[in-house]
């Protein structure tokens, strides 16, 4: 029976471990035998920094969690089951990233993951009070009471209500300034609709 000739295939097969094992020192990089022993091993060192890099970033998102969850009078155990009870999903890495960059909003989740804790009702939407510095020159004590007293009119002209709330309102044809709210806040909610529409004889 005839030989197989395969050498072509078998040169690219060498070829390729040997163009994997470039940079390594002494024959690891020259010697078939060797680099291929190499690149297998470099390989399980790969995945292994892998799996190990996965960790070291989950205990660091931890870490930040906890701390951030700490200043609000949580444990990091209690927060994450308060974020269960009240369905709010995120993950670690979202959770860790508004931890530092962004503790307002932070303190909001965390605020929610409380009233699922004490068994308060949970809003959809997250409210937050953002405090920036005034960067701007002094102003007159004129100039700084008008726009305290066009914010005090506003707030209250405004009716805040869920928006699940002014969906139902609109389809009952209620008008919601006459509506008192129930909610955290004042908020207007479902049930507060429903009772102020008019019973149908």
């Amino acid at each position: 029976m005839a030989r197989t000739a395969r050498s072509v295939h078998a040169r690219k097969k060498r070829r390729k471990v040997l163009d994997q094992a470039k940079g390594y020192r002494g024959t690891k990089h020259s010697s078939y035998k060797r680099a291929k022993e190499q690149v297998w091993k470099s390989g399980v060192y790969a995945y292994e920094g892998r799996k190990q890099r996965k960790r070291d970033f989950r205990a660091l998102w931890i870490q930040r969690i906890n701390a951030g969850a700490r200043e609000h009078g949580l444990s990091y155990s209690k927060l994450i089951h308060g974020l269960r009870l009240a369905e709010i999903d995120l993950d670690r890495k979202i959770l860790a990233d508004l931890a530092v960059t962004e503790p307002e909003i932070f303190g909001a989740i965390v605020g929610q993951a409380k009233n699922a804790l004490e068994g308060n009702p949970v809003e959809r939407r997250v409210e937050v009070e953002r405090h920036i510095a005034a960067a701007q020159p002094e102003a007159t004590p004129e100039a700084a009471e008008a726009p305290e007293v066009e914010a005090e009119a506003e707030a209250e002209d405004e009716v805040v209500a869920t928006d699940a709330a002014a969906r139902k309102a609109e389809e009952l044809d209620v008008d919601l300034s006459a509506v008192e709210g129930s909610g955290q806040g004042g908020r207007i909610t479902v049930g507060d609709v429903e009772k102020a529409a008019p019973e149908d004889e």
